[in-house]
């Protein structure tokens, strides 16, 4: 599957707000990851957090910020999970950028596991 999130800091508001989509349609298969326009993906979760307690995990380590970012709703596989937590923490030190798109695409991990 190919998947997207969207991570946005709302400092305003004080709220993280997590989109994640996704390549659903069967026929969109044959379509290379680069090709892949905003009309190709669907919405599948948005989770929006107080920015308190992020900034409390994110002080608490890696592990501390997985858990608080994941929800019953939005449970992203472990390494994805890391570079989501890393571009969390990426926009809390940052004081010029306020949003991040991350694109996973799962072929890339059956290509990472070994053959035996």
């Amino acid at each position: 599957m190919r998947q997207k999130y969207v991570i946005k800091q709302d400092r305003r508001r004080r709220h993280l707000i997590i989109r994640e989509y996704a390549v659903i349609d069967k026929y969109m298969r044959m379509v290379a990851s680069d090709d892949l326009r905003e009309d190709h993906f669907a919405k599948l979760c948005e989770e929006t957090y107080d920015s308190g307690m992020i900034e409390k995990s994110i002080g608490e380590g890696t592990e501390s910020l997985i858990a608080a970012l994941r929800t019953p709703n939005l449970y992203p596989i472990e390494p994805y999970a890391a570079r989501i937590a890393e571009s969390v923490r990426y926009l809390y030190d940052s004081r010029s950028k306020s949003k991040v798109e991350l694109f996973f695409d799962d072929m890339d991990l059956v290509s990472q596991v070994p053959l035996e």
